[in-house]
């Protein structure tokens, strides 16, 4: 069997091996597609040049759009064609995620003027524990909303609460905890209501919550405390400072757009969902009822539109990779899922893992959803927090500053092995055989014994 990543049991890590069919035709790099050698210069570029993200992205995907055109092809086809119908393929995923980026971005700026985040200081402890209880307050809202909204909401609470001096290692913890939070639900993450819409069962994907609580316990408290040294939170609100309920109304109105698009197209008529981004479109027209009540910041737009532009450009060329199938399912194949998916879009990921079967959803929601947290480009929660702060964008001071994330990640996977245990489920679209025989590995005795 033909196999594009090769995964270490021991330690998680991976290294190209042998190619898919449909990438034998082109040129290689010491054995590995030129597609993917592109792929890996962009993401380099990216990593290097912080302060030119939407340069390198750009130009990558020109570079692999062309490189596709002249020597492989795509997917759906050779030349123009095969470009027309990929695009035609993929423009659903990226309208949604542009009218998502784009909108949440003016539902921040309404959370933060409606003067909510000044008040929660009487709420809150006024040491590094308030910055903990801020950081769950992210995980408990990303359970039930998107993610990406979930992060800027906690972004605005950032910075009225810190006085707009917020650390990296914060920030990658907001990333995280939004992340995590919606590891572990249908309604929290795209990759699990994919998993959803595909049939798989809701129960199926909630043990992912023991991993993920236990890495919110991790990197949150360390960058709680890095917080708080940095810049103390506030003591008290501002003791004339009024609630305006009209933008709180208008959050709830664009929040619950994209919640009843999620839930009552995308799962229940999954093939139309397909065909029309429902959830941004929603969320737009929230948006645009709202105008009457509130004039929505427009000015934050441009900045945005840069950060969307550079995280599409991302997910544009990581559909073009010649992904045709993942190893055989196994704990360690996701443990290395996740560290894949903080610099390779996560959704295609996981289209392939439903495709192929005979995963522990769990530990798959866990893996692909809190991953992308480890560098601020893996998510788009981390793109569209980046664009509030712009400092945010290095690689660098992403890990080092919010190194325990990656810890978190490691230590939370290996707590759900111990605790729930590794239990591939059949694939639920077929006749169930023994999950186990079908896994492609054998349980180590120690886990076995756990």
């Amino acid at each position: 069997m033909n196999r594009i990543v090769r995964f270490s049991a021991g330690a998680g890590s991976l290294s190209l091996a042998a190619l898919p069919a449909s990438a034998a035709t082109g040129p290689a790099v010491a054995g590995i597609p030129a597609d993917f050698v592109l792929f890996a210069l962009t993401l380099l570029g990216v990593a290097l040049f912080h302060n030119h993200t939407l340069k390198v992205a750009l130009t990558g995907l020109v570079a692999i759009t062309l490189y596709k055109l002249v020597f492989t092809g795509f997917k759906q086809g050779a030349g123009l064609a095969g470009l027309t119908a990929h695009l035609g393929h993929e423009w659903v995923t990226i309208a949604n995620l542009f009218c998502l980026l784009m909108g949440f971005a003016l539902l921040s700026r309404h959370f933060e003027k409606s003067h909510v985040p000044v008040v929660l200081p009487k709420f809150l402890p006024d040491d590094w524990k308030g910055a903990f209880v801020m950081l769950v307050l992210v995980f408990v809202l990303s359970s039930f909303l998107d993610n990406i909204a979930a992060a800027m909401i906690g972004g605005a609470m950032a910075h009225q609460l810190f006085r707009a001096k917020v650390h990296i290692g914060y920030l990658a913890a907001i990333v995280a905890a939004s992340n995590a939070g919606g590891a572990g639900s249908v309604v929290g993450d795209t990759t699990t209501t994919m998993m959803w819409i595909d049939g798989v069962d809701p129960r199926d994907v909630f043990h992912a919550y023991v991993g993920a609580v236990v890495a919110l316990v991790i990197f949150g408290i360390p960058a709680s405390i890095t917080q708080q040294k940095h810049s103390p939170i506030l003591k008290g609100a501002h003791e004339h400072t009024r609630i305006d309920w009209g933008r709180v109304g208008i959050v709830a109105l664009i929040l619950m757009a994209a919640i009843s698009a999620n839930v009552f197209v995308n799962l229940r008529y999954p093939e139309l969902a397909s065909s029309f981004p429902f959830i941004g479109v929603a969320v737009w027209l929230a948006i645009i009822v709202s105008i009457a009540v509130r004039r929505p910041d427009w000015e934050v737009l441009p900045e945005t539109f840069k950060g969307t532009l550079f995280l599409l450009s991302l997910v544009l060329c990581a559909s073009m990779m010649p992904v045709e199938e993942l190893p055989l399912a196994s704990w360690q194949t996701a443990l290395g899922l996740g560290f894949v998916s903080s610099v390779f879009d996560n959704i295609p990921l996981t289209a392939l893992a439903i495709k192929q079967g005979g995963y522990d959803w769990g530990f798959l929601a866990y893996a692909v959803g809190f991953g992308g947290s480890m560098i601020w480009f893996g998510s788009s929660a981390g793109v569209a927090l980046s664009n509030m702060y712009p400092e945010a964008r290095s690689v660098g001071q992403w890990l080092r500053h919010g190194w325990y994330i990656v810890v978190a990640y490691v230590v939370g996977f290996f707590v759900m092995v111990v605790l729930v245990g590794w239990e591939p489920h059949a694939p639920h679209k077929a006749v169930p055989t023994t999950p186990h025989s079908d896994a492609g590995f054998v349980v180590p005795a120690f886990l076995q014994a756990a």
